[in-house]
């Protein structure tokens, strides 16, 4: 879950909670839900596309409650919904560029000077993308801050130049 793609599914929507829940309550949703689904608790009269549809959300149910009730996987998981969030077209108060922003030799980091005061802080490795948008850590503005890719200036050759 390192790169801050899209998920590729909602973990909270599956258990039916909000990531300000805390791990209790995702707990008590969770064994409900698993309980509902789990393949052993299903009728004997039920289809082979429904049991297969509870196999599948039983799978998503699990899968849902490793990762949020994981410390630091729900954490790196609700970066990437906030990355993702972020990336939506939301007004952004400026474009910049890298150049705009100062570097930081000794946290690693990009910062820009909001008009409030606070910083836009951009890591080494969120610099990967080609637009990133950063919010302010005092405010709610943000920025979107685009990768300048250096232009190779290239001589050309002509006739000329072989005898000059």
């Amino acid at each position: 879950m390192a790169d801050y793609n899209a998920p590729q599914k909602d973990w909270y929507l599956i258990l039916g909670a909000c990531p300000t829940d805390d791990l209790q309550v995702l707990k008590q949703k969770y064994q409900k839900l698993v309980l509902m689904f789990h393949p052993d608790k299903q009728r004997p009269d039920v289809s082979e596309e429904e049991a297969e549809q509870h196999l599948q959300r039983f799978i998503d149910i699990d899968q849902a409650w490793k990762i949020l009730s994981n410390e630091e996987s729900r954490n790196e998981y609700n970066l990437q919904l906030r990355a993702c969030e972020l990336k939506q077209s939301w007004p952004v108060d400026a474009h910049i560029t890298l150049d705009d922003m100062n570097w930081d030799y000794e946290t690693e980091c990009y910062s820009y000077t909001c008009r409030c005061g606070g910083e836009f802080i951009l890591e080494k490795d969120e610099t990967q993308e080609v637009e990133t948008v950063v919010c302010c850590d005092s405010c709610s503005l943000s920025i979107e801050v685009k990768k300048v890719y250096p232009v190779r200036h290239v001589r050309r050759w002509t006739w000329d130049a072989e005898w000059s």
